[in-house]
C-alpha cells in the first residue's frame, strides 16, 4: 500500500482531531515540590477586542488540583520566587524578568476566633477553616486566610540586573491580593458570583520604564490542560490515530481501531490550577530583536531549607542561600516527552543559553522510536503494509530543531538566532479573534497560534505528536497556499500526514475572550 493511501485511510485532513496538553509533574524532583511545578506556559498577542497592542503571558502552577481539596486548598510557596522571563534580542538570555513573591496571613494576625464554652469557662478558639461564612467581591470579612504578592521587573540578568517594583496603577500600592480558591457555592453563592469576585483581583499595573499600563491577575482557574493522561503514559494504551474520517464525525471511517474524540478521554476535566497572568504593552517587551520575543517561566527556592521542629503558621522552616531554579517551562511537552529521564531534573534547573547539552534529545528524539516499537507491527498487520519504520528517518531532525530551538524564519524567529528551548512569539503578527482560531495554529493556517507563541486553545499535544512524527516534511498551508518548508522531504516520514491524537478534544471556544482568558475554576461543591 502506498504512503499516500495510508494517509487517506487514517486522516481526511490535517484538522482531524483536537486535544491539548502541557507539563504536569514532568520531572522527578518537581513531583516533590508541587507548589513550584509549572504546568502550562502561554505567550500570545492579546485577542480581547481593543487590546491588540498587548501581549499576554500566563504561567500556571500547582497541577492536579481537586476542587474539593480542603481545608487548606492550594496556596503558593512564600519562600519561592516565580518568574516569567523574556529574551528580546535572541541571545537566549533574559532581558526582562517579571518576579512574583507571595506572602500569606491570617485575619487579625492569629485568625478568626470563636467564643466556645459557657460564660464562666469560655475560650476564644481559632477556627480550622479558611472562611467562616459567605464571601463576595463586596464583602470579604469572613475570609480567615489571605494571600498577597509583590511583583517586580528585573532588567538584564535575573541575578545581577536592576530590580524595580511594579505598582498598582490605580492606588500606587506595591502589593496585590490573590483571591481565595473556589471553595464552593455555599461560600461564594454561585459560579457567577465567584467569577465576579475573582474579576475584582485583576489589576492595572504601572510597569517601570513603560508609559502604558499593563494588567495582572493571580488566582485559581480551570485547568486548560486536556489529555488522555493515564492511558498515554501506560505505553500509549490506545491506538493514537483518529478513528473517524474527521474529528467527532462518528463514522468510524478513519484508522481501524483508532481512538475517536470524546470529552471523557480527558483525565483532567475536573482539575484546577493556579494562574499567574500578565498583559504587557508590546513596546515594553520588544527590544533589539525583530519584534519577536522568547519567553519561559521558572520557579526557584533558596538553596537551603531547615525545618522548624516547633512549626507554626509562617514559621515552618528557615530558608537561606542563593536562589536555585527548581522548575522551568517554555514549549509544552519538552521535558515530559523529549528530555531523557536521567536529564529531566537537569533541564528543569538549566537556562536556555545552556541548552546545547540537550541537543541530541531534539536532533535524535526517542519518542518516534518508542511509537514505532509499540505500533509498527500492528499497523503493518492491520493495513497489509510492510513499513520498515513508522518513525521519520532523517537525521539530524532539522524540523524539530527549527520548531523547538530556533523558530521559523519569517514567523517567530528572533533577529539573532541562538538555539535554545523557549516559546517564541512574533508580536507583529495580528491576533486571530477567538471564534476564528485554528486549534492547530500555524499548521492549521493560523499564524497567530502555536508554535508562534501559544494560546490557551492551541492543540499542542496533537500538534507535537504530528510534528515529531514528521508533519513538517510535507507542505503545510500558509495564507491558503501549501508551502514546502524545506526542512525534510515526504520520503523521510512514512506517517507524516497521519492524524495522531490522544482523542481528548478541546477548542478555543472553551476559553474566555478576555484577560486572563482561562475559564473560572471549578467549585469544591455545588
Amino acid at each position: 500500500m502506498k504512503r499516500s493511501t495510508l494517509a487517506l485511510m487514517i486522516c481526511s485532513s490535517l484538522l482531524c482531531a483536537s486535544s491539548h496538553a502541557s507539563s504536569h509533574r514532568e520531572a522527578p524532583n518537581v513531583t516533590r515540590l508541587p507548589t513550584l511545578d509549572s504546568t502550562d506556559f502561554y505567550a500570545f498577542n492579546s485577542y480581547q477586542p481593543g487590546r491588540a497592542e498587548f501581549v499576554t503571558l500566563i504561567a500556571n502552577y500547582i497541577p492536579l488540583q481537586d476542587a474539593y481539596g480542603g481545608p487548606n486548598y492550594f496556596a503558593m510557596d512564600p519562600a519561592a520566587v516565580y518568574s516569567i522571563h523574556v529574551d528580546n534580542d535572541g541571545d537566549a538570555q533574559e532581558d526582562l524578568t517579571f518576579e512574583f513573591r507571595f506572602s500569606q496571613s491570617l485575619a487579625g494576625g492569629e485568625g478568626i476566633k470563636l467564643s466556645v464554652g459557657p460564660s464562666d469557662n469560655q475560650r476564644q478558639v481559632a477556627v480550622p477553616l479558611k472562611n467562616v461564612g459567605g464571601i463576595s467581591a463586596a464583602n470579604q470579612d469572613n475570609a480567615n486566610f489571605s494571600e498577597s504578592y509583590k511583583l517586580s521587573l528585573v532588567t538584564g540578568d535575573r541575578k545581577s540586573g536592576s530590580s524595580i517594583t511594579v505598582t498598582n496603577a490605580t492606588s500606587g500600592a506595591d502589593s496585590f491580593a490573590k483571591p481565595l480558591d473556589f471553595i464552593g457555592t455555599k461560600s461564594f453563592s454561585s459560579r457567577a458570583d465567584y467569577a465576579t469576585y475573582a474579576q475584582s483581583f485583576i489589576y492595572d499595573i504601572s510597569i517601570p520604564g513603560c508609559n502604558i499600563n499593563g494588567r495582572a491577575f493571580v488566582g485559581q482557574r480551570k485547568d486548560p490542560f486536556v489529555v488522555n493522561l493515564g492511558k498515554t503514559f501506560d505505553l500509549v494504551n490506545y491506538v493514537p490515530v483518529e478513528g473517524d474520517s474527521s474529528a467527532s464525525a462518528g463514522d468510524g471511517g478513519g484508522f481501524p481501531g483508532g481512538i475517536t474524540q470524546n470529552p471523557g478521554n480527558d483525565d483532567l476535566q475536573d482539575k484546577n490550577v493556579t494562574t499567574l497572568a500578565l498583559e504587557i504593552p508590546k513596546p515594553c517587551l520588544t527590544g533589539a530583536g525583530s519584534g519577536s520575543i522568547g519567553a519561559w517561566t521558572t520557579a526557584s527556592l533558596p538553596q537551603a531549607r531547615i525545618l522548624n521542629p516547633n512549626a507554626g503558621f509562617n514559621n515552618t522552616e528557615v530558608n537561606g542561600g542563593a536562589l536555585t531554579q527548581v522548575s522551568r517551562l517554555g514549549n509544552p511537552l519538552v521535558n515530559e516527552l523529549v528530555i531523557g529521564l536521567k536529564d529531566k531534573d537537569r533541564f528543569s534547573s538549566a537556562e536556555p543559553k545552556d541548552d546545547g547539552q540537550f541537543l541530541d534529545y531534539v536532533s535524535h528524539p526517542a519518542l518516534p522510536e518508542l511509537l514505532n516499537i509499540l505500533f509498527k507491527d500492528a499497523v503493518n498487520s492491520t493495513l497489509g503494509t510492510s513499513f520498515d519504520t513508522l518513525a521519520p528517518t532523517h537525521f539530524p531532525r532539522n524540523d524539530l530543531i527549527t520548531a523547538f530551538l530556533t523558530g521559523f524564519a519569517g514567523v517567530n524567529q528572533l533577529a539573532t538566532v541562538t538555539p535554545s528551548e523557549m516559546l517564541r512569539l512574533n508580536t507583529a503578527i495580528a491576533a486571530t479573534p477567538l471564534d476564528s482560531q485554528s486549534t492547530f495554529g500555524v499548521v492549521g493556517d493560523d499564524l497567530a497560534g502555536f508554535p508562534n507563541g501559544r494560546r490557551p486553545g492551541d492543540d499542542v499535544v496533537d500538534i507535537a505528536l504530528r510534528v515529531v512524527m514528521g508533519r513538517l516534511c510535507y507542505p503545510i498551508p500558509i495564507n491558503g497556499t501549501n508551502t514546502d518548508l524545506g526542512l525534510c522531504a515526504p520520503e523521510d516520514a512514512n506517517t507524516g500526514e497521519v492524524a495522531f491524537t490522544d482523542g481528548a478534544p478541546i477548542s478555543a471556544a472553551d476559553m474566555g475572550d478576555s484577560f486572563p482568558y482561562l475559564a473560572a475554576p471549578l467549585p469544591g461543591s455545588e
